[in-house]
C-alpha cells in the first residue's frame, strides 16, 4: 500500500507536534526582572519606591496583581508613614515631576514598617531563606553553609539540612543531626507576622520535638527566585 502525499502529511502531523512540544522551553517568570529592596512612601496620590542607598524614587505599578498597593495602605498608619519593601520587578523610564520612572512589581517578598528595615540587614545576601514565628518565638536562617535554629531561652542550634522541592512551589528543609529531626515546611502563600504585622510571601511550619510551630518566611538574597 502506498501513502498519498496528503495521507503521509496527516500521519506525520503528530510527530511534528511532538517535536514542537519538546522544543518549547518553559518561560522563566523572572526573565527581565530584578529583585530589589527599598523604602515605600505615599506622595501625590502615588506609592513611591526608593531603592536602598539611592536618591531615586519610582512610582509603583502592580503589574502582576501582587496586592502591594492595598497591603501598603493597610500597614501604614497614615499616608506619611514609610515602609520597607522587598520586591521583584522591572524599572522603566517615563520620568515625571517628583519621580524617576516606574517600577513594575511582579512579586512581593516582604513588606514591613521601617523600624524593621531590611536595608540594614548585613546577612541578607548570604541567606537562602529565613523564617520565624511567635508563641513561642523561633527563627531559622538558612544558607549554603547550613541552617541555624534560634529559640527563646535556648542556645543557637546549627544544623546541616536537605532541601526538597514540593508540588505547587513549596519546599522543605529537614535535618536529622544529633539524633534530632527538624523539619521546616514552606508554602507560597501570603503570611502576616502576628507580632509586627509584616507581610511575607511564604507560610512556614516548623516541626521539632513533637511540636508544630507556625510562622512566616521569605527567600534570602542568595536565592534568585
Amino acid at each position: 500500500m502506498r501513502l498519498t502525499p496528503s495521507l503521509l502529511l496527516t500521519a506525520l502531523l503528530p510527530v511534528f507536534a511532538g517535536c514542537q512540544m519538546l522544543a518549547d522551553k518553559p518561560v522563566d517568570p523572572n526573565l527581565g526582572t530584578t529583585r530589589m529592596q527599598g523604602q515605600l512612601s505615599a506622595a501625590g496620590g502615588h506609592l513611591l519606591f526608593k531603592p536602598c542607598s539611592e536618591a531615586r524614587q519610582f512610582v509603583i505599578n502592580d503589574a502582576a496583581g501582587t496586592g502591594i498597593l492595598q497591603e501598603a495602605a493597610n500597614l501604614a498608619d497614615d499616608a506619611g508613614d514609610k515602609l520597607f519593601a522587598d520586591v521583584r520587578g522591572r524599572l522603566t523610564g517615563n520620568q515625571q515631576a517628583g519621580n524617576d520612572g516606574q517600577l513594575d512589581v511582579t512579586r512581593l517578598y516582604r513588606l514591613e514598617t521601617s523600624e524593621y528595615s531590611g536595608c540594614e540587614d548585613p546577612n541578607f545576601r548570604q541567606l537562602t531563606l529565613r523564617a520565624g514565628g511567635h508563641e513561642p518565638d523561633w527563627d531559622i536562617k538558612a544558607s549554603g553553609k547550613g541552617m541555624v535554629l534560634n529559640r527563646i531561652g535556648q542556645a543557637p542550634l546549627p544544623l546541616p539540612f536537605l532541601e526538597e522541592q514540593m508540588p505547587g512551589g513549596g519546599l522543605t528543609l529537614s535535618s536529622e543531626a544529633n539524633g534530632q529531626r527538624v523539619e521546616l515546611w514552606l508554602a507560597p502563600q501570603r503570611c502576616v507576622d502576628g507580632a509586627t504585622g509584616a507581610i511575607r510571601h511564604l507560610k512556614a511550619e516548623l516541626r521539632i520535638d513533637g511540636k508544630t510551630l507556625q510562622g512566616c518566611g521569605y527567600y534570602g538574597g542568595a536565592r534568585d527566585n
